[in-house]
């Protein structure tokens, strides 16, 4: 298993796809399928039945995971895409954005 350098709590960036540009914080990771749920991005609309918590049913709209690959990263100083670097401070491994050396 590859090693994912996108955490839930990030904002990132969508670089490819239907969805391209557009920003939201990561909610979950699925670190097994590389893929992540990020807020307000790729939402898709799910038929529900009725049931005790929805006895209506309908149909809802909620956010489909996104590859990994298609995510960057936003570079707090600027507001870009950024690639992540780690490094050593005070004993700690810790990620830095490539584009500022801002650490995140």
């Amino acid at each position: 298993m590859a090693k994912l350098k996108i955490k839930s709590g990030d904002t990132v960036i969508v670089t490819a796809g239907e969805h391209k540009g557009s920003q939201g914080e990561v909610l979950r990771v699925f670190r097994e399928k590389n893929k992540a749920i990020v807020e307000g991005v790729n939402i898709v609309k799910k038929h529900e039945k009725p049931s005790a918590a929805n006895p209506q049913g309908g149909i809802a709209e909620k956010e489909a995971p996104i590859h990994i690959s298609n995510l960057s990263l936003v570079d707090p100083k600027s507001g870009e895409a950024t690639r992540v670097g780690y490094r050593m401070e005070d004993g700690k491994k810790v990620r830095f954005a490539k584009k500022s050396n801002q650490v995140l």
